[in-house]
């Protein structure tokens, strides 16, 4: 039998072939015996739903269905007929079966019943066999493709850039160290420090924290460019929120002002999203339905007013509110919980960093539709954000989603040469090691823009997920770097 003539869930689902005789492959989801007759519920991982095998034991031996279990992977030929059953409108009948792997069901972790994500997580490399899971990693890929779609339809160009590299991009420190010197024993200077001159790049390497400034490099040759790729912060965070190797996707515009690039944020955000409910309909309305079943246990206060799928709809169809981060000071200022000391963090001073508890406010409470601010104070932003002409803001923006808070982070870059290396003499940042970046405002620079967005914390919005651990295969998190 070649593997290559199976028929996928999905296909039979979608195509007309009562009548015909098909080839299944799958993993083995619950088996019931009822009246001399086996029903044995299969998935293949290409749709959310099982598809429903009625096994005779007079065509299928007794002994081999006992091998049949929950988590076993089988092969099954059989007629395709109508269902006589409710709930799927065709089944399989089988003519010959094959076990290609066993499950012992005293040490299958994955029985059939409901299983806390802790648990899962602990079993990361059975997890995607779940229904959960299965729908998530399907909308991952869903938006993955439509990330690339938008920006190859638009003339953008998808730039590789570096995993390793000698510069930390956002200055925060928070780097993974690269190196092949020998640990135990390195080689040191005259004055006791580690000789990174006999390192493999002679020099102190790290992995990415960012693609953005290689990302302006390509920009300032190629107009419009984006790049999609792992990005890594050795920053010690057990959070909902943080992950310590994630997937960034980056896209960089000479030509383009702090107006252009808010602008095709938002349109980036609402394509992706859309692309998800049309193409991922059965898998979102499952995870709609799973995230009403969480939201029930959570404090009333805590819930979202909106459903996932509500919520996703909501961003689609409604123009995101603009203002500037000074206006949103004001608004914050003056809210109920602010007033009342609700606010962990209260918003007194103009010139504070907002956290996500403000940021949600205003997307859920009081605009009640995502929110993109602008111009925000210089000293809580990056070196290469464009200083704008009051002195005291830079022409950022950032985008907030219900439920996630900040989702993208941009901003028009800095093209003048005094006032960026000004900005980075102020914020102690080496120019001398960064000639390269600054050459780009020496020869034919030009306003230019880009933004950053997480792509778990997009794929965490969409799945109705509430831990970020959740919507990446394998999380790398504080000391976790199992499998």
């Amino acid at each position: 039998m070649a593997f290559n003539k199976r028929i996928k869930i999905k296909a039979l689902l979608q195509g007309e072939v009562t009548g015909t005789t098909q080839t299944l492959m799958g993993w083995v989801r619950t088996k019931r015996s009822n009246k001399n007759v086996t029903f044995i519920a299969l998935n293949d991982g290409s749709c959310i739903q099982n598809y429903q095998i009625v096994a005779d034991p007079q065509t299928i031996s007794e002994e081999l269905l006992k091998q049949v279990s929950t988590g076993a992977c089988i092969l099954v030929t059989g007629s395709v007929v109508e269902s006589q059953g409710s709930g799927q409108a065709t089944e399989l009948h089988a003519e010959s079966l094959q076990v290609l792997g066993q499950a012992d069901p005293e040490k299958f972790p994955l029985q059939p019943k409901k299983h806390s994500l802790e648990f899962l997580r602990e079993i990361a490399h059975l997890r995607m066999r779940t229904n959960t899971f299965g729908a998530v990693f399907r909308v991952r890929h869903a938006l993955a493709y439509a990330v690339h779609k938008y920006f190859n339809d638009k003339g953008f160009f998808y730039i590789h850039t570096p995993i390793i590299t000698a510069s930390d991009a956002e200055g925060a420190g928070e780097t993974f160290k690269v190196t092949t010197l020998d640990l135990k024993n390195p080689p040191l200077t005259e004055e006791g420090h580690i000789n990174y001159k006999e390192d493999f790049f002679e020099r102190e390497t790290n992995l990415t924290v960012s693609g953005q400034l290689e990302g302006e490099l390509a920009a300032l040759a190629l107009s419009e460019i984006y790049t999609f790729g792992p990005t890594f912060r050795a920053e010690n965070s057990n959070t909902t929120r943080h992950l310590a190797e994630f997937w960034m996707i980056e896209p960089e515009m000479a030509f383009y002002d702090a107006e252009d690039n808010a602008d095709l944020a938002e349109d980036f955000l609402k394509y992706v999203i859309a692309y998800a409910l049309e193409h991922c309909a059965d898998d979102l309305a499952f995870l709609d339905q799973r995230a009403a079943e969480e939201e029930k246990t959570k404090k009333a206060e805590q819930r979202s007013e909106l459903g996932l799928l509500d919520r996703l709809r909501m961003v689609v169809e409604h123009r995101f509110e603009r203002l500037t981060y000074t206006e949103a000071i004001e608004i914050l200022k003056q809210s109920k919980p602010n007033k009342k000391k609700k606010f962990q963090y209260l918003v007194e001073d103009w010139g504070v960093d907002l956290q996500s508890e403000h940021e949600r406010y205003l997307v859920e409470k009081h605009f009640q539709k995502p929110v993109i601010l602008t111009d925000y104070p210089k000293e809580i932003k990056a070196f290469y954000m464009r200083q704008n002409e009051d002195g005291k803001t830079v022409a950022a923006m950032d985008i907030l989603f219900p439920g996630i808070g900040e989702i993208v982070g941009g901003s028009q870059r800095e093209e003048r040469l005094d006032k960026l290396t000004q900005r980075m003499e102020e914020m102690h940042i080496p120019t001398e090691e960064m000639w390269w970046y600054l050459d780009t405002r020496r020869f034919g620079s030009t306003p230019h823009a880009g933004f950053g967005l997480g792509f778990e914390r997009l794929v965490l919005f969409v799945t109705g997920m509430s831990n970020i651990r959740d919507v990446i295969a394998f999380p790398r998190t504080p000391g976790n770097a199992e499998f």
